[in-house]
């Protein structure tokens, strides 16, 4: 078998596991690439590679909610692991993101979004919000769908890498303006598969948008302990290229709210 038939049936092999068979092909093959070398055998390349893959993925996964019941947002919403962390701030994590926006109508664009497009009801009232949710990991993306088409509301959520940026791009475009771009916890994941990613990121999707808001995990979901990684560079990355419009942390989660130097 030659380099690239071998190549797909090893990704097909790690995808064969029900918690990998819902993640882009495109994700599983950033994994792989650390792995793909001479010194692992097939095994062992399978095995490194679900483990970073959970490592990025899984932890965001929420087995509790996987399959969808007849509860109300709340009910979902406080059993991700995610979502639950932010719960009782939502509220104020919106009124800052959306604090000085004018318009009535706006179009928010959920990178990674996971299950977060259920807090809907605490999005502004005054504004008609157009919600569109991107999200890798497919069993979420049933989730959300599942529970938007059931309760009638307007939004949706599409299954795709982050690492497609000219499809993600298009998405983005193909939205009403003004944009808003959530990558809520989402950056750490990113980096993990390919370093300094979130610049390149950053720089492309950047001038697509009126407000951008990116989040950080202050501390660990599970252990709840202080991350011992900083993240100044990426925090010197967006002082630097893009004007600060909002700086604050609330619960475990410190927010960065800001938009294109134009």
């Amino acid at each position: 078998m030659n380099k690239k038939g071998d190549k797909q049936r090893l990704l097909k092999k790690i995808m064969s596991k029900k918690e990998y068979s819902g993640l882009p092909e495109r994700d599983v093959e950033k994994a792989f690439e650390f792995f793909n070398k001479k010194e692992y055998s097939d095994l062992e390349r399978v095995k490194l590679t679900r483990d970073l893959l959970k490592k990025v993925f899984t932890a965001f996964m929420g087995r509790k909610i996987m399959n969808p019941k007849d509860k109300d947002a709340r009910w979902f919403l406080l059993r991700h692991v995610s979502t639950k962390e932010r719960f009782d701030f939502y509220k104020e994590i919106y009124e800052r993101i959306f604090e000085g926006v004018k318009e009535k109508e706006i179009s928010i664009v959920d990178l990674g979004s996971g299950i977060n497009g259920l807090s809907y009801k605490f999005f502004p009232k005054n504004k008609k919000i157009n919600y569109l949710g991107v999200e890798g990991v497919k069993q979420l993306v049933d989730v959300a769908n599942y529970f938007f088409e059931k309760n009638k509301i307007d939004a949706k959520v599409i299954h795709k890498s982050l690492f497609e940026l000219k499809k993600i791009k298009k998405l983005i475009e193909a939205q009403k303006k003004p944009r808003i771009i959530f990558l809520f916890k989402t950056i750490d994941s990113l980096e993990m598969l390919e370093r300094d990613y979130t610049k390149k990121f950053l720089k492309e999707l950047g001038p697509l948008c009126e407000r951008f808001v990116v989040s950080f995990a202050t501390r660990s979901l599970f252990r709840k302990q202080l991350f011992r990684v900083r993240r100044d560079w990426a925090i010197n990355y967006i002082k630097g290229n893009f004007k600060i419009l909002d700086d604050f942390e609330v619960g475990i989660e410190r927010f960065i709210v800001f938009q294109y130097k134009k």
